[in-house]
């Protein structure tokens, strides 16, 4: 393999932002995706090499992976595309990043772990704000309480969304909530609970409500705890709404609905502006407990979501280039440690008990 990057869906939102700092960093990235005028278009303002690739298209896809070291895959929802861009991973030999926050993702890919091992390949998905500080929070509170049993998870982001983040939302509006429970991932109702979380930094005695986060998926594989609970700050209001529309799951995942709310999120969600990701931080609240009652709690600021994706997912992808590529099913902190956030310019940790 050369040392290669490839970054999949490079001209969507975040791959964009992806791109560009890449770039900047002097990767000299090769982008790729489905669209010809947008990749095109792309690759001749960032001087990259380009190439038109549908996923539906195994020997292209393997066309566009066999010299390549790492691909990040950023054209979502993942759901729908990550099986054909791992399976080819796994038969071009190229490891795989992508930046995704589906429970059932990364639950798929962890499937593939025997492949990967024999493929000598890491699969690593999640390297973005989806789940780098909460699995990265979630791996220094296990080093700090080795016996805790049980870990709540909390973020707090008062940011927009891009449209790939939107149609994921739209996509999972019937799947309800997930909790992992003795070992075991557990549906229930979203917002099933809440609590008030102190998140710090001036953002104490906030309201936050259960959702299904990726970290109740992979904060299990990184640090063996087996009752792992997932919160995100909101007002009551919007958690009632949360609730009511929780109830709707089954009409919100008719077909139609979703091709109507796609249809919305492609005509009205555009993601925020530089100034929107300059001026707003994004916080991790975490605490781990064991049996007996013994409890570790840490604090975690980082910058604005898109901000902290785009930095982390190269700082795995620069790593992954320079021969750090722990084969098989990883996940972030579980690949690189739980300082990875840290790299983070402006990141913050602290532990408050």
């Amino acid at each position: 393999m050369s040392d290669e990057l490839v970054i999949y869906g490079s001209y969507g939102y975040t791959g964009d932002l992806i791109a560009r700092e890449a770039v900047e960093r002097g990767l000299d990235p090769v982008l790729a995706g489905r669209n010809r005028d947008k990749v095109e278009n792309q690759a001749i303002r960032l001087g990259c090499e380009e190439e038109v690739i549908d996923l539906d298209d195994p020997q292209e896809l393997d066309f566009l992976l066999e010299d390549a070291t790492a691909v990040l895959h950023c054209a979502g929802p993942f759901e729908r595309t990550y099986r054909p861009m791992v399976e080819s991973c796994l038969r071009t030999g190229t490891h795989y990043l992508d930046i995704t926050g589906e429970i059932g993702v990364f639950e798929g890919i962890h499937d593939r772990d025997d492949r990967a091992e024999e493929a000598g390949v890491m699969l690593l998905p999640g390297v973005g704000f989806d789940v780098v500080p909460t699995d990265c929070t979630a791996a220094h509170l296990a080093e700090r309480l080795p016996d805790a049993d049980t870990l709540e998870l909390a973020f707090d982001a008062d940011v927009g969304v891009s449209p790939g983040t939107a149609k994921t939302v739209v996509g999972n509006l019937d799947a309800g909530g997930r909790v992992r429970r003795d070992g075991r991932l557990r549906r229930v109702p979203i917002a099933h609970e809440s609590r008030t979380v102190d998140f710090g930094w001036g953002r104490d005695g906030r309201n936050a409500a259960a959702i299904p986060w990726g970290d109740v998926s992979t904060a299990y594989y990184t640090t063996g705890i087996e009752n792992v609970t997932v919160y995100q700050s909101m007002h009551p209001d919007s958690e009632r709404n949360i609730k009511w529309a929780g109830k709707l799951g089954p009409l919100l995942g008719l077909g139609p609905v979703q091709s109507l709310l796609t249809w919305l999120v492609e005509r009205s969600v555009e993601g925020p502006d530089a100034e929107e990701r300059a001026s707003e931080d994004a916080y991790v609240w975490g605490e781990a407990r064991t049996a007996d009652g013994e409890r570790a709690e840490t604090r975690l600021r980082v910058p604005h979501t898109y901000t902290t994706t785009v930095e982390t997912a190269l700082a795995a992808a620069e790593r992954v280039l320079d021969g750090d590529a722990p084969t098989g099913f990883r996940t972030p902190a579980g690949a690189y440690g739980a300082d990875l956030v840290l790299d983070v310019e402006g990141a913050e940790r602290e532990d408050v008990r």
